[in-house]
Parts: structure tokens; sequence; C-alpha cells
């Protein structure tokens, strides 16, 4: 008899952005004249750069010719791909082997299923607020128990609150935990962890054989030399951290779908030796996938040219322009804002002890615009709203003015 897996039913998420979409559509039927705006989407909006459009291009032309076509590639990535992100690594003074990489279609599916690799026993902790991929994929691995409606909570699993007594970076886990999902710059709250915030979390993780599970996705937003790109650039990191990163907010690949999971052959758990988690995450590619786009890898090797780089950086420091002109807007409104300085979102206090979503609707309704509401990414969340840089200047402008001249605070 087949059935079904019963951990999907305990998923409380799926609700943020369909009820966004909901009340949007409501008030668009309810005010057919007005023009809404969208600084909610952590979605890239401007073109791909010339050189990696040759790139791309040069992809594609390799498949019309028979002596250039390819069919599958490597599972964990073509070999001048790696060898180029292990040489772009080397550029921040991080020394790690080609085959410690694993080229894959994003780093959301690598988020999701980088704990496949660890038993389903393992206790598992977050930052909170959190990009929710970390926390859903873990309730459906069976690592939890049921939601908690009174606090937003799973239980079984550990939150690390981000605030602003801290800083919005997490303490320490007061306890032992074997998983620990940290992101920087972080989605939602824009903060960047400083290095003697993550050398405490390695420390800790070496001491209790934990692993931490570090998002660098937005790694290439930060342009503070004194902040850490990588959790490598920490010592000892190698012997207790996966970093998994993107092209996509990097390079604009949101759609191409490019991105990287390194796992160093030091990582040791408790149950293991040196090499074993590597050749794991390598068993698990092969058996599950075949390789990212051969078209999409050629372009990925564009990127990391020299001109693509420089290409590249310019766009990322286009979005960077658009959060200092949000974040400069939401401050002279007497708002309290975090991030949009070494990230592309900014995170706001809510005026007035205002709920998320209350917020959503005064925003929606007085300024016709939309950001995301901080509760939707967990429960310290709440009484926060996230704004984002990505958008045609134009519109973050227009959306901008509104909120200075028409929102009421």
């Amino acid at each position: 008899m087949a059935r079904k897996n019963q951990h999907y039913q305990k998923l409380a998420a799926g609700y943020l952005f369909p009820e966004i979409g909901r009340r949007t559509r409501l008030f668009q039927e309810q005010h057919p004249e007005a023009e809404i705006l969208r600084l909610g989407i952590g979605n890239t909006t401007e073109p791909l750069t010339p050189s990696v459009i040759e790139g791309l291009h040069d992809g594609v032309s390799r498949l019309a010719s028979l002596e250039t076509y390819t069919g599958y590639g490597d599972e964990q990535g073509d070999l001048p791909l790696r060898e180029k992100l292990a040489a772009f690594y080397a550029g921040r003074g991080v020394n790690l082997d080609a085959d410690e990489f694993f080229v894959s279609d994003g780093a959301k599916p690598d988020s999701a299923n980088i704990q496949s690799i660890f038993s389903r026993d393992c206790i598992a902790a977050f930052q909170d607020p959190a990009y929710p991929v970390y926390v859903d994929t873990n309730v459906i691995a069976g690592r939890s128990g049921e939601f908690q409606k009174d606090t937003g909570r799973y239980e079984g699993f550990v939150y690390l609150p981000c605030s602003r007594e801290n800083n919005f970076f997490p303490n320490l886990p007061e306890q032992k935990v074997d998983l620990i999902y940290l992101c920087s710059p972080n989605n939602p709250t824009g903060a960047v962890a400083a290095r003697e915030q993550l050398a405490s979390y390695v420390e800790y993780a070496r001491r209790n054989r934990s692993v931490l599970i570090f998002d660098a996705s937005y790694a290439e937003y930060i342009s503070d030399p004194a902040l850490p790109k990588s959790i490598f650039e920490i010592e000892g990191a190698k012997e207790c951290a996966i970093e998994i990163n993107s092209f996509s907010k990097f390079a604009g690949f949101t759609g191409v779908r490019l991105g990287w999971t390194i796992v160093p052959k030091d990582l040791v758990i408790e149950d293991s030796e040196p090499g074993e988690i590597n050749h794991m995450w390598f068993r698990r590619q092969t058996t599950f996938f075949n390789g990212a786009s051969n078209i999409a890898q050629r372009g990925g090797l564009a990127v990391l040219s020299d001109a693509g780089l420089q290409e590249c950086r310019e766009l990322i420091q286009y979005y960077m322009n658009n959060a200092s002109i949000i974040r400069e807007g939401l401050l002279s409104k007497g708002l309290e804002v975090y991030g949009g300085s070494n990230a592309p979102y900014l995170w706001l206090k809510t005026p007035g002890n205002m709920t998320s979503w209350e917020f959503f609707d005064k925003l929606l309704e007085e300024a016709w615009v939309i950001g995301t509401p901080g509760v939707g990414f967990g429960p310290a969340g709440e009484g926060y709203f996230r704004l984002s840089a990505f958008g045609h200047r134009e519109v973050v402008e227009t959306a901008v003015g509104r909120i200075q001249s028409r929102l009421k605070i």
C-alpha cells in the first residue's frame, strides 16, 4: 500500500506569499486605478552583462558543432568551472581543492538537499528569522514535531533569535545541537556576520562535532573588507562547515540556475572520518542529479573571468545604490531601519507596535507599495518588515517617493 509522507502535513509554510497575493488582488479589485509597486521581491531584474551573455552564447554554439558537442557532464560540475571557483576562493585567501566544490542548479535546492546526508535524529537549529527552505525541508525529513500556532515554532527545533539586542546575529545555542543554519549576508534581515561572530560558531561546532550549514548566496554584496565573505576565512571552519553559494544574486542567474556547495574533505562529525562527508555528498549528487546545464556552466565561467567579475560587480553596485535610496527614504520618515549596507535587503521595525501584516496593509493602502511581512520568516520576524533592493531604478525611486509623501507615521 502506498502511503504519503505525513511530515508534509506538518508544514505551516506556504502561507506567506499566497497571502501576499490574496491581499494584493483584493486591493487591486477594490482600487483598479492603483499602480502597485513591489519592493518585496527577492528576484533580480536587470539584464545579464555582455561577457556573461557571450559565455552563454558560446555554450549554445558548442552544442551546434560535432567537434564541441557535449551531453552529460560530471554530476559534480565541469572540472574547468570547479577549478575556476577554487581560484576565485584562493583570491580571498581560502585554499580549497576543486573536488571540494559541487556545482548545482542553485543554492535553494542545495540548501534543501544537504540535510539528507545527515541522520534524521540530528537536532537542527536555525537563525530566526530565516529563509523558509531551511526549516521546511527539515520538517519534511521528519526532524520536527508538530507546528505550534501559539509560538510559531516547530517542536524539536532550536530557534536562535536575531533581534536588535544582538544586532540580528544569534547567540550561541545553549544546548548541544547538530546542524546549524547560518546565512550571511542574511535574508531577510540584511545583517552581516563579523569575523569574531563566525569564529565563535566555528569554535562551538568543533567542540560539539556539529555542522554549520552556511548560506553565502549574497556574499558578493559585502563591500566592507573587514567582513568575511566565506565561512572558510575562519580558522578551523573546514573541519565543521559546509558552504552553499550561488550565481543567482551574484550575476543575475535567478532564471539561469547555477550554484555550488563546498564540502571540505576535512569535515568530520561524530561518526565519520575525514573525507567521508565529502564522499557522501558526491554519492548523493551522482545518484540524484545529472549535473547543471552545460550552457549555464559556460556562463558561470564567464562570470568568473576578469571582465565578467567587473561587470557583475557593477551590476551589484546598481542594486546597492537602490538599497541606499530605500534606506535614506525610510530614515527620512523616521523609521528604524537595518541592513542595506552590505546586503540587498532592508529590515525595518514596524511603527507604533504594528504587526507585520498590519504594516503590510498600511503600506499597500496608503503608498500602493508591497513588501514582505517579517513574521513570514519566523516568529522573531514579527514586528518587522523586509524591503528588497532588487528592482528597476525608476520603480524604486517612485516607490520611495510614495512612502515619503503618502505613508502616515
